[in-house]
């Protein structure tokens, strides 16, 4: 069984009536990043804005070894669907990408967009196992799904039946 932890901002485990969000570390997993900056702030409608982002993305997931298979950016938001070898990692690696990309972009802003990223509750961010085939496929779509402009800021690596088969060859236990 590969190793597991989770975490939550509270310790109540229901909030009128819903169940708390919760950030999953799994070992050897697919995982699906999401994330809007506060206010839906157009903070990526600039090339230079954008070519940050993509540097300290490309940057950080390679050196907390996770492995984008598909991911798309827009003016205010990015989806990312990727393979995580350890999982205890991505919590250091999205604290590392959010927090460079919102200095740097914020140096470009002519006023600083402060916070950055989250409204209260953290609802402007989330990442999820991925549990099997079919979810993935979903959330490959939700990572597709932007204005044909917008495909310029994408990049989707080989099929998702060829990730899905590489990730098990290379991490057995991997569920998918």
């Amino acid at each position: 069984m590969p190793h597991f932890r989770k975490s939550s901002y509270t310790s109540n485990e229901f909030y009128a009536g819903h169940h708390r969000f919760e950030h999953w570390y799994r070992d050897n997993t697919v995982y699906f990043l999401t994330a809007r900056c506060r206010d839906r702030f157009h903070a990526f409608a600039s090339e230079p804005a954008k070519e940050i982002f993509w540097d300290r993305f490309d940057h950080y997931t390679a050196e907390f070894g996770f492995v984008p298979w598909a991911t798309t950016l827009v003016d205010n938001h990015y989806h990312s669907l990727g393979y995580m070898k350890r999982g205890t990692d991505l919590g250091k690696m999205m604290q590392r990408i959010h927090g460079s990309v919102a200095k740097l972009v914020n140096d470009l802003l002519p006023q600083r967009h402060l916070p950055f990223w989250r409204t209260a509750g953290n609802q402007d961010y989330f990442d999820g196992c991925i549990r099997d085939v079919l979810q993935a496929e979903r959330a490959l779509i939700g990572t597709r799904c932007c204005k044909p402009n917008d495909m310029a800021w994408s990049r989707i690596g080989a099929s998702i039946a060829t990730r899905i088969s590489t990730s098990r060859s290379s991490a057995p236990s991997c569920e998918l």
